[in-house]
């Protein structure tokens, strides 16, 4: 009993103590917000990544397409040992253009790299990543690229007919002039562009908050510039299109690169005839992709060069270098910020050496009234468990609330410093979050631990004091 209110007495009257409890709790508070930061990124990265790109994809390495049409390479993978594994897939053309469009008043030219992506948005929504970042929500449940009236009226209202030219004079023998075909008028070409494309991100100048203004609507026009498919000699093919909806990934990257335009339409503009760049798998079970892979390799990779010109992979081989990086990166903070704990746990080595220093005296005293060295010891040990509890306790719950409000500490701090969270080089509109119950238990033992690792050597010194050499002096 005499040794929980020793630890107890020396915890509230003691300001060392709070210091040693602040230290404990910055440690683990850090660990805490960037572990869950860290672990929000990865598992977002993870999530867009698999959603945008399938579970395995069989790739071209030639922007003319596979040797074999569309329905021919559907057919071969429908009719293969992996069939029954997959849960569906769909073929793209995806090729590399320039988007050209206006905007403002004064109608100026904007031009930008982009990767263009014909795909069929039924069998693309099969597969999932697609309608559901679709920004229109009347068009998640069945993505299109259909223009709505407004979009309609607006493309017709920037693109007007151009008027019949009056006819020549007519010669004395000709004969008469044939009547007009009936036809209805050419309709727009529907895209998707990305939510980064359509939207101007900038700050307030008189507020200086972050703002957007949407700069494409649906119906505007936007023209992409792009290299025809041949063998020989290709020419660069051109096409209007007009804006039906945008998509919104939330990772920057995609969201201000990428255009989903019809499938069919950029196979006949760039003369690919039913070829395509692209075929997107979905499986039944993830757990099985390895198995799949290695019967399509199987299946495709017969001839000499057949390895190259189908490329299989799963999505997380393809973006196997990004994942590793963050994985590393995560392990090598891990590293480095849990040094801070252990500088706590030397601060409190310092502190409870130089209190078994000051105590002397009193724990002649105990052990002249029959204390014994291994209670002596406990007393210690006792005092660094409670300092490490308190100090961990402390330190979670000021890291989950920091990480709760990470967003608004971050706004903060860029009004401040000028500094903040760039979504251009960390993919995100705003820091991810993610908070593991099995690392917060991991980082709070760990710095419980330290604190009663580094008590161990007071403890002892106290433990191995004779009570006749502490009150010698008394």
């Amino acid at each position: 009993m005499y040794k929980a209110l020793l630890c107890w007495r020396y915890l509230r009257t003691r300001f060392l103590a709070f210091v040693c409890i602040v230290s404990v709790m910055l440690g683990v508070a850090t660990l805490v917000v960037v572990n869950s930061v860290m672990a929000g990124f990865s598992t977002k990265l993870k999530d867009r990544f698999h959603g945008l790109t399938s579970d395995i994809i069989i790739e071209s390495p030639s922007t003319n397409g596979f040797a074999a049409d569309k329905d021919e390479l559907l057919d071969k993978i429908r009719n293969s040992p992996a069939a029954p594994h997959i849960k569906a897939m769909t073929a793209t053309v995806e090729v590399p253009a320039m988007l050209i469009f206006e905007v403002g008043p004064s109608r100026e030219r904007v031009t930008i790299p982009v990767h263009v992506v014909g795909t069929d948005p039924v069998g693309r929504a099969e597969i999932g990543g697609f309608g559901e970042y679709l920004t229109d929500p009347a068009r998640r449940s069945k993505p299109s690229f259909d223009l709505t009236r407004e979009a309609l009226a607006r493309w017709d209202y920037f693109n007007p007919p151009v008027p019949d030219l009056p006819p020549p004079a007519p010669l004395p023998d000709a004969p008469p002039r044939p009547a007009p075909v009936p036809a209805d008028p050419v309709k727009p070409v529907g895209a998707i562009p990305g939510y980064g494309i359509t939207h101007y991100r900038g700050s307030d100048p008189v507020t200086k908050k972050p703002m957007e203004k949407e700069i494409l609507p649906p119906g505007s026009t936007i023209k992409l510039i792009m290299l025809g498919a041949g063998k020989e000699q290709m020419e660069p093919v051109h096409s209007n299109f007009a804006v039906c909806d945008s998509i919104r990934t939330e990772m920057t990257d995609y969201d201000g690169h990428f255009v989903y335009v019809p499938l069919a339409y950029l196979q006949r503009l760039r003369a690919m005839g039913n070829r395509v760049t692209h075929v997107q798998i979905r499986l039944k079970d993830y757990s099985e992709a390895d198995e799949v892979v290695a019967e399509l390799k199987e299946l495709f990779h017969r001839g000499e060069h057949d390895d190259y010109e189908y490329q299989i992979n799963t999505w997380e081989e393809k973006q196997g270098s990004l994942l590793k990086a963050v994985d590393i990166e995560r392990g090598l903070l891990n590293l480095l910020l849990f040094l801070i704990v252990g500088v706590a746990g030397f601060c409190i080595l310092a502190i409870f050496s130089m209190i078994v220093r000051e105590k002397t005296r009193d724990i002649g005293i105990l052990k002249s009234l029959g204390a014994s060295n291994r209670g002596v010891m406990q007393i210690f040990l006792g005092y660094g468990l409670l300092l490490g509890l308190i100090g961990a306790g402390a330190g979670t719950a000021l890291g989950l609330l920091m990480t709760h409000f990470i967003n608004e500490i971050e706004h903060v701090l860029f009004k401040l410093t000028g500094i903040g969270f760039t979504p251009d080089v960390y993919y995100f509109d705003a820091i991810p979050t993610k908070v593991e119950p099995l690392t917060v238990l991991l980082v709070n033992a760990g710095a419980i631990v330290i604190a009663v690792v580094f008590s161990i050597w007071p403890a002892l010194r106290a433990a191995w004091l004779r009570p006749v050499q502490a009150l010698r002096y008394e």
